[in-house]
């Protein structure tokens, strides 16, 4: 129940006071959008930038964790993308667009809070090394896939497709703050103790900023109808993908507690708001999309508990 109290609740206690907020009229939807901006935009890529250039690369790209973690991501989506198929009926855009939801976990706005509440800020290695190719490579993954499935009768040049991508890819500001921080990291750029002090600054506001604005967010979301496939997708991002990824780290790897901790917790995390934002772009299965956002968070303050409970 400790771990309930104080790892977990204090962080969907703000999600919670954000969706209050909100909820009764005290945080209108432009100022949601404003803080969300600011936390999307500028202090959670500061956030990756000062976490990439500082991340010590030679430890953190550990091939068990990487496999583990991606491998239990790329499990979510194909759960996703065959129930949406066989069990659901759906289009083959729709069908992307459910595997994208069971793909893309909330690494950021709560991997990274949890893991550090739970095991401290030395911690978080393993949760940056994992994140510095989360969004580049979910997103190159899922728009690949949909333009393809697009394009299907049209004479589409694979040079094409790969400008859209690289386009919806670089168009990402986490994936700027990544592409900086690993920028500095390799070229052994000093900055000087002023500019890290600004960058830390701005990234101390991002995670409480990103929390509260979260909840703001969630308020907009209904779980209206299809409520067997928000309960699939539910299934595939809370249990599918932390349950191979624990199957692998300890059976196959036998990654060590640090690794396993960031490789698990990071995957038990319920869909990001990028998930609704992927479908959005492509106007598909938008209604299911937001709905698991929302049903999935909730849920996940019991399965991450059980995580927690699991873990080393």
């Amino acid at each position: 129940m400790s771990v309930l109290l104080d790892v977990i609740l204090p962080v969907f206690l703000v999600i919670g006071f954000g969706y209050a907020a909100a909820r009764w009229g005290r945080f209108s939807e432009s100022a949601v959008d404003g803080v969300m901006i600011f936390a999307q935009t500028y202090a959670l890529p500061t956030l990756l930038f000062a976490s990439i250039a500082r991340l010590d690369l030679a430890q953190a790209y550990e091939p068990g964790l990487m496999i583990s973690f991606y491998a239990g991501a790329f499990a979510g989506f194909l759960t996703g993308y065959l129930g949406a198929r066989h069990l659901f009926g759906r289009p083959v855009t729709d069908a992307i667009a459910f595997g994208f939801v069971g793909l893309f976990s909330n690494s950021l706005l709560l991997g990274l809070p949890i893991t550090e509440r739970a095991y401290g800020p030395d911690a978080l290695q393993g949760n940056f090394a994992i994140l510095s190719i989360h969004a580049p490579l979910f997103y190159a993954f899922g728009i690949t896939l949909m333009e393809v499935a697009k394009s299907r009768g049209k004479a589409l040049s694979a040079g094409a497709v790969a400008g859209q991508v690289l386009k919806a890819i670089l168009s990402q500001p986490l994936v700027l703050g990544i592409l900086t921080g690993f920028a500095v990291n390799l070229s052994g750029v000093a900055l000087p103790g002023v500019a890290w002090s600004a960058v830390d600054l701005i990234s101390r506001a991002g995670l409480p900023a990103a929390l509260f604005g979260l909840g703001g967010v969630l308020c907009r979301y209904r779980p209206e109808g299809d409520m067997k496939a928000i309960a699939w997708l539910s299934a595939a991002s809370l249990v599918v993908h932390p349950g191979l990824t624990w199957i692998l780290g300890t059976q196959v790897f036998a990654l060590d507690t640090a690794a396993l901790r960031s490789a698990v917790l990071t995957a038990a995390m319920a869909p990001g708001v990028n998930a609704y934002v992927f479908a959005n772009l492509y106007g598909v299965a938008k209604r299911v999309a937001a709905s698991t956002v929302l049903v999935a968070t909730a849920l996940s303050i019991g399965s991450i508990w059980v995580w927690l409970q699991i873990l080393p």
